[in-house]
């Protein structure tokens, strides 16, 4: 029997569908660590992972779990701006696959969250550095304020990519109340 999957474990499904091995790997959203440490627990000799946050509670947190798993070691942890992707990659390096998680730190300040801004920012940043099937992985979480806004901006960025060159996925459940997260996938041809 297939039981559907919520916009998280979807997600990590997309991370498993690309070549683990020898890539460069981003969590433009650090957070609570969860993105890092899935991906920290998957990927194979010669891999990096950048993990970004602006918070610096959150790159602790997201340190201390992957500590707690002996997994340290694969991760670069930035406390940046996801916008600022550019300034942590060699000018030849492409990107494998980078992952956003939308809205506020889950146990935090509701406030601090993602701006459509930064995060446009970053997309755009990506797909210029993005290798050929490689993925950009953006699950959107948009029950706060300007969650909307932030959600509609991606939608709008992503939904005119040029077929040729991307395929762009929208993952949604659509009869669930309290927004359920989102779950958009960009893959370069």
């Amino acid at each position: 029997m297939l039981i559907l999957k919520n916009a998280q474990q979807f997600s990590h499904e997309m991370i498993l569908s690309v070549n683990l091995e020898d890539g460069i790997f981003i969590d433009a959203t650090a957070g609570n660590g969860h993105d890092t440490l899935f991906l920290a627990q998957h990927i194979e000799k010669g891999s990096k992972i950048l993990a970004f946050d602006i918070q610096e509670q959150a790159i602790l947190q997201t340190r201390q779990l992957l500590q707690n798993n002996d997994l340290e070691g694969k991760v670069t942890y930035i406390l940046d701006s996801h916008a600022q992707i550019s300034n942590y990659l060699g000018d030849q390096d492409l990107v494998r696959l980078a992952i956003f998680n939308l809205g506020y730190l889950p146990g935090s300040d509701k406030k601090i969250i993602t701006t459509p801004s930064s995060t446009l920012e970053a997309i755009q940043i990506l797909l210029t550095r993005l290798e050929k099937n490689g993925k950009i992985i953006i699950v959107s979480y948009y029950g706060h304020d300007g969650g909307i806004e932030e959600k509609n901006s991606v939608e709008e960025l992503i939904s005119v990519l040029p077929q040729k060159k991307w395929s762009v996925l929208k993952y949604q459940f659509i009869n669930q109340i309290n927004c359920p997260p989102i779950c958009y996938v960009i893959e370069k041809k």
